[in-house]
């Protein structure tokens, strides 16, 4: 497990990171040499050999810089910023198997704008606005088989149920259903099975949810996950481990754990 950057304190945005190995138990940090701005509200995917970063605030602007990391070689590599989307935090990127997908966030103003990132030939290029899903961000994202589904979020006013699939191949959006969508939220997770993405948590800002939903994007409909379910929060971690789903950790209203 790779991770990187983030708030040390208030004022303090660190550009290290570590490598957790869970065999030994042990960890070794990242080198900073080459690294990205320090920042927090960024993303990363991981390619299968890089770890690549982008975008993030830095306490007075956002970003639209980046970098690769080589964990093989300790070392890092920039990422072009030719033709890359405007700087921009609380964004969304998915990796494809040939690019990063960034998409949506927000700097001042909020975007439905986004870029696809290929790291073989460290170029960008932009994606399309047609039908694309309403400017946001904390929103979520996943990549299911041939297309990245987001969902969520806000928009400077409203909390949001609304969504798009992004097919790369033909640079096209369609809207995803409402029909029985989980109640309108951000800060929510979102994992992708393979075949539906599970969405779940999240706040409107007047109390926190445990509800969730299934997306079946080749049906487009939402089935309504159970309430049995741990207990409400929004900020928290969720992983896909082949055959469930894992929450981890919690903001809620009354305080964290």
């Amino acid at each position: 497990m790779i991770v990187w950057g983030g708030v040390i304190d208030p004022i303090n945005y660190t550009n290290t990171g570590g490598k957790y190995n869970p065999t030994t138990d042990s960890w070794t940090a990242t080198n900073t040499t080459n690294a990205p701005t320090g920042r927090y509200a960024h993303t990363a995917v991981w390619t299968g050999s890089e770890m690549i970063v982008w975008g993030g605030y830095h306490g007075i602007n956002s970003l639209n810089t980046g970098g690769k990391y080589n964990p093989g070689t300790d070392s890092w590599t920039a990422t072009s910023t030719t033709n890359a989307p405007a700087a921009r935090n609380s964004n969304t990127a998915v990796w494809t198997g040939s690019e990063m997908i960034v998409w949506g966030g927000g700097a001042n103003v909020y975007f439905n704008t986004g870029g696809r990132y290929n790291p073989s030939t460290d170029s960008w290029a932009a994606t399309s606005t047609t039908n694309a899903p309403a400017a946001r961000n904390s929103h979520t994202a996943v990549w299911a088989g041939n297309e990245m589904i987001v969902w969520g979020g806000y928009d400077g006013t409203n909390f949001l149920n609304t969504g798009g699939r992004y097919d790369s191949g033909a640079d096209s959006w369609a809207a995803t259903s409402i029909a029985n969508a989980p109640t309108a939220r951000y800060r929510h997770t979102a994992v992708g099975t393979g075949s539906e993405m599970i969405v779940w948590g999240g706040t409107d800002d007047l109390s926190p949810f445990n509800t969730g939903g299934r997306y079946d994007p080749s049906a487009d409909t939402w089935t309504a996950t159970s309430t049995n379910a741990a207990d409400a929060r929004f900020s928290h971690t969720a992983v896909w481990t082949g055959s469930e789903m894992i929450v981890w950790g919690e903001l809620i209203l009354t305080g964290t754990d």
